[in-house]
């Protein structure tokens, strides 16, 4: 029997080397549907200027103080609830049912600084985390501490129970901290854990009803089951992953706060959570790029355009709703208002003073965006993830790395005649919820991963800031370039070729949509091109080292107005400046 199970084990890793065999963020380099796929974790180096400084802020405050924070039981009870469940302490589960994720998140940001500086503590501190979660899990794959404590101390398996537990949000992020673990390190103790999670969420869910499908709040597992489909090549992962958007909708009391009033495929518009929706969202995308399933893209290209168009802030901000009403009701009642929350709302309700503009719905419009930028290869995309980044992600972090924000405003004011239930002030450790601040450390240790994206065609260049890339196209072949700029603050660009081995392939330079009189110099003369604005300029040619492409992208100040239709900011413009 042991022999057996040996055997299984080895035919399993093979199975996992053979199908992950790249160390990116998200792994798109076998996906049959996407036209892009990433860099790895450690591709790309920054060296100056603004992103060199926000990393480094990143690796020496931000992920090591709240790491310290969640280990801190007078803080933070998250990983001392993976104590307990794995019955090295004993005590109670304290803090919220989410704790867990948010754990993962802060953990996932601890991956990606490794992936960097590779320093042999980090990984000794991981590898310390790692034997603490897996003995935490129940022998069956189960995991969430708040139910495993429970059980241990009453006796009593409750695990599905309440569809606010938020277990499968917390099996997500597990999913994807184990797959980028695994890409980074090598090593699979951490991914053993996920691949026994993902197992019994599968058995779980196999024959299960439309009502024990709602266990899906904040459907993180989307994305997670996906990744670690492409991290193993386990069919049944993506098997999974249809399932649960097939059931989505069939329940009796579907609500649009979470996004199943609806089967999805009838969805059209952003409502409800954005937090919730936003993952959802690019769950289903991660889904497409696999399947192909053109109902699946027509649902999030409209959605997409629902929010570009009539619910998107000009930071980039969304879900403008601390509270309000569904303008649909419900399946099961629809003639009585439904209750949103930390929600999309109508077309253009946009308010500024008490806009929620949560940081983790920010950062899940940067998710979504990802992946359709991915599967489309489209401008559109990286246009939104540039504004997200810079106007509401980096601004749920005071500069020292210290102080987060969970709702992100577009005005404050003291004379507001009632209390916001959130602070208008960043906090260091954000006691009634606090899943923004790992999330949004996560964001920037990995945000060097959104800069470049690869093809059979070339190179594409999404973001611009002071950097070296070396990197290997799918078929082996290697580029590496470095990025001399002074962005955001400044709009020239030079890149110079510094090694190459492919004879002819394109470098795409992406032209944001706010730059119109833009130049490009290559090898000291300029290129001709027709308005590109909003699209990527590509350049094929035999590229050499030594090649310089130079990118002029001017930054007047420019006056922003925006739709009528949204009454709290008629009279009033936007200064936008470049990116910013």
């Amino acid at each position: 029997m042991n022999r057996i199970l040996f055997l299984l084990l080895i035919i399993n890793i093979m199975i996992i080397r053979t199908n992950c065999q790249s160390a990116s963020l998200v792994n798109t380099s076998k996906s049959p549907f996407a036209k892009l796929y990433s860099t790895e974790m450690a591709d790309v180096t920054f060296t100056t200027g603004f992103w060199a400084e926000r990393f480094n802020v990143c690796k020496k405050v931000m992920m090591p103080s709240m790491m310290s924070k969640y280990k801190d039981v007078q803080i933070s009870h998250a990983f001392r609830n993976f104590e307990i469940a794995a019955g090295l302490i004993d005590g109670e589960h304290k803090g919220p049912s989410f704790h867990d994720g948010d754990f993962y998140k802060i953990f996932e940001a601890m991956i990606a600084v490794y992936a960097h500086v590779k320093d042999t503590a980090i990984d000794n501190e991981m590898d310390n985390i790692i034997s603490v979660i897996a003995k935490a899990q129940r022998g069956d794959g189960y995991i969430h501490t708040p139910s495993i404590i429970n059980e241990k101390l009453n006796g009593e398996k409750t695990q599905f129970n309440d569809k606010l537990n938020f277990e499968t949000y917390n099996f997500g992020h597990l999913f994807t901290a184990a797959s980028l673990h695994y890409r980074v390190t090598g090593k699979t103790n951490f991914l053993n854990v996920a691949i026994k999670a993902a197992d019994y969420l599968y058995e779980f869910y196999k024959n299960s009803s439309p009502q024990l499908a709602r266990n899906t709040i904040c459907p993180s597992h989307y994305m997670g089951l996906i990744e670690l489909y492409r991290t193993t090549g386990n069919k049944k992962y993506l098997e999974l992953a249809i399932n649960l958007i097939n059931l989505r909708g069939k329940t009796e009391d579907g609500t649009d706060d979470n996004q199943d009033r609806l089967p999805f495929r009838q969805q059209t518009k952003a409502m409800g959570h954005a937090v919730r929706a936003n993952y959802l969202y690019a769950g289903v995308a991660d889904v497409y790029i696999e399947t192909g399933d053109d109902s699946l893209l027509f649902c999030l290209n409209s959605i997409w355009n629902d929010v570009v168009s009539k619910k998107l802030y000009i930071t980039g901000g969304c879900g403008a709703l601390y509270d309000g009403v569904s303008p649909d009701g419900t399946s099961y009642q629809p003639n009585e208002i439904q209750k949103v929350h930390q929600a999309y709302g109508r077309d253009y309700q946009l308010p500024n003073f008490t806009a929620h503009n949560e940081s983790c719905a920010n950062i899940g419009n940067l998710l979504w965006n990802y992946r359709m930028l991915l599967l489309t290869g489209d401008a559109k995309y990286t246009d939104i993830i540039e504004q997200t980044l810079y106007n509401s992600i980096l601004a749920g972090v005071s500069l020292d790395g210290e102080k987060y924000f969970y709702t992100n405003p577009l005005a404050v004011s003291d004379a507001l005649p009632f209390k916001l239930r959130w602070s208008k002030d960043r906090e260091e450790y954000i006691s009634f919820c606090n899943c923004c601040p790992p999330n949004t450390i996560r964001t920037i240790a990995e945000a060097s991963n959104y800069f470049y994206s690869l093809s059979d065609n070339g190179l594409y260049i999404n973001l611009y800031g002071a950097n070296i890339l070396k990197t290997h196209f799918r078929d082996g072949s290697f580029i590496g370039i470095t990025q001399y700029t002074n962005y955001p603050w400044e709009g020239n660009i030079k890149i110079v070729i510094d090694s190459v081995s492919k004879s002819i392939f394109s470098l795409f330079l992406r032209i944001p949509s706010w730059c119109n009189n833009y130049k490009i110099i290559i090898n000291g003369k300029a290129v001709s091109s027709f308005n590109l604005s909003g699209k990527y300029a590509e350049f094929s040619r035999k590229w050499k080292k030594g090649d310089i492409v130079e990118l002029h992208l001017p930054m007047n100040p420019i006056l922003i107005v925006s739709n009528p239709l949204i009454e709290e900011t008629r009279n009033m413009v936007a200064v936008r400046r470049g990116p910013l």
